[in-house]
């Protein structure tokens, strides 16, 4: 068979599999929306140690890694999460983050000052990326892509790609790859494309789902001295 001939037969072969391919990637990506639809009706809390990886390329190579204990927490619409650093770039540096009804709170111990985020509750949908997230409540906010199973220490993950259908959300995040078991209905992983050649990897491990959450999960203990900032 002439060469130019044979290019448009394997061609034409790669585009009559191509329906199929696409037809079983959307169920596969319905199942797993159904499957978080189960595990969010029956997600309450959660607790996870994690290593934020930030990575930026342009103009200046940099990279800070953060260690800490997170928490999640939902009941009905409310969502709650506290987020507590113990160290930066391998050195103690405690810090605590929650959100909570809509206001982001940061708590930087080292200078006793908390920073009040008071626009954060435009963004709290979207922070919950497969912690307790109905696949409905994704479908809603992202445009889904299913990109096939993967291991994540020793548990099977489905990888999905999210492009969020809010202009104003896309502007600052261009895309989410996340890494769920949809069996509890959490992230192992993330990696957040935040545009300008920087990106983001959450890595989750030790994960514990339904149990009792300490007192100070979502709370911030300050003194007399502390110094508070709106933003």
């Amino acid at each position: 068979m002439h060469t130019g001939r044979r290019l448009v037969f394997a061609a034409l072969i790669g585009l009559a599999f191509l329906p199929g391919r696409a037809l079983l990637a959307a169920e596969n990506l319905q199942k797993v929306l159904q499957q978080l639809d189960v595990a969010a009706a029956n997600f309450h809390s959660t607790t996870a140690d994690f290593e934020f990886d930030s990575i930026q390329t342009d103009p200046v190579p940099d990279k800070d890694v953060q260690k800490g204990v997170v928490y999640y927490e939902r009941s009905g619409n409310a969502f709650q999460m506290g987020v507590h650093i113990r160290e930066v770039n391998g050195k103690v540096v405690p810090k605590v983050l929650t959100i909570s009804h809509g206001i982001s709170r940061l708590f930087e111990k080292m200078v006793n000052q908390v920073t009040t985020f008071t626009k954060a509750g435009k963004y709290e949908g979207y922070l919950v990326l497969g912690f307790g997230a109905s696949g409905k409540e994704l479908a809603d906010k992202w445009y889904i892509k299913y990109l096939g199973s993967e291991e994540i220490d020793g548990v099977k993950t489905e990888k999905l790609e999210l492009v969020a259908k809010d202009p104003a959300v896309l502007k600052i995040l261009p895309k989410v790859d996340v890494w769920v078991d949809t069996a509890r209905g959490v992230s192992l992983k993330q990696v957040f494309d935040e545009g300008q050649g920087q990106t983001r990897t959450c890595h989750y491990y030790n994960i514990k789902t339904n149990q009792p959450l300490p007192a100070y999960a979502f709370a911030i203990k300050t003194d007399a001295k502390t110094q508070f900032i709106n933003r």
